[in-house]
């Protein structure tokens, strides 16, 4: 009969554990952290909010299958590369050209990233230049 009572209890000290676990570990913090850089270990992650390494792992496969995380990516530094000029272009085009603009821009090899805003402009490019020169042009 003891051994049946301390199993329970053991059952509710995990369940409390995994409470604090889930308290002390904020989604945002964690998606901010991995902003940060997506290749930290997990055992740093641990270290960070005091907890095990196996929670952090759960925690991370939890925002991975329920679509929070949808993919892993890197920042590029430009100029690293030969890009010495970084321009954000707004454009705007009437609603029926919307789509065929975009598919024109998608084409053009300055564009690095486009977004659709509903700010002053429809459209927003990233768009990289070798130099000053080629950007005006």
């Amino acid at each position: 009969m003891a051994n049946l009572l301390i199993k329970k209890f053991d059952k509710y000290i995990n369940m409390f554990e995994y409470i604090n676990i889930m308290v002390r570990i904020s989604n945002l913090e964690l998606l901010k952290k991995l902003r940060e850089n997506s290749r930290v270990h997990y055992t740093q992650l641990a270290r960070h909010f005091g907890v095990t390494e196996t929670a952090i792992r759960k925690r991370i496969k939890k925002l991975e299958e329920s679509g929070v995380i949808v993919k892993y990516t890197i920042d590029i530094n430009p100029k690293k590369i030969g890009f010495e000029s970084v321009a954000l272009i707004g454009i705007d085009t009437k609603p029926e050209k919307y789509i065929k603009t975009i598919e024109e821009l998608k084409r053009m090899k300055e564009v690095f990233t486009l977004c659709s805003s509903s700010g002053d402009h429809m459209i927003l490019a990233e768009c990289w230049f070798k130099n000053s020169k080629e950007l005006s042009d």
